[in-house]
């Protein structure tokens, strides 16, 4: 069995919010603050009617310092207040948040899976302007884990989560 090369591999962060799965959702299913989460992510436009549902197609556009590239993505699963997942066509990966009830609170887990390959598109994309496809992956995961951490302090300190951070 192949070994997946690193920029392959899944990713994964999470933290225990003080709040329950709906207040989460409430805040993760608005889609339109996905920016204010990701580092990389500088807007996200839902592409058919409809909003946030199974089958919507979103154009991201993201930024790493002076490189600004698009992705086109498709919401995989939508079940409010436990589960968001969209598949994006332009990498090849998996984006996946799962809200799981933890005592009082919520566990938020962030996940990035590769089902397939990242695309050759990506893995051009990722050496010619972003320092290699698995120097990006592990800057994902830094990512991702301030994407969590954002959320976290939207849901529990109720305030815009780029301020300060």
């Amino acid at each position: 069995m192949a070994t997946r090369p690193p920029a392959e591999r899944e990713l994964r962060v999470q933290a225990h919010v003080a709040a329950s799965p709906e207040a989460v959702w409430a805040v993760l299913g608005d889609v339109r603050r996905m920016r204010d989460f990701s580092p990389e992510l500088v807007r996200m436009v839902a592409l058919k009617p409809g909003g946030l549902r199974l089958g919507q197609w979103y154009l991201g556009v993201n930024r790493r310092g002076p490189v600004v590239w698009p992705t086109r993505s498709t919401v995989t699963d939508v079940d409010p207040g436990q589960l968001l997942a969209w598949d994006t066509a332009t990498s090849g990966a998996r984006w996946i948040w799962e809200l799981v009830p933890e005592g009082e609170g919520t566990l938020v887990v962030h996940r990035r899976a590769v089902p397939r390959r990242l695309t050759l598109l990506t893995r051009l994309f990722a050496a010619a302007f972003l320092g290699g496809a698995a120097g990006h992956t592990d800057d994902l995961e830094r990512d991702m884990a301030r994407s969590v951490a954002r959320l976290k302090e939207a849901v529990e300190g109720g305030r815009a989560p780029r301020d300060g951070l």
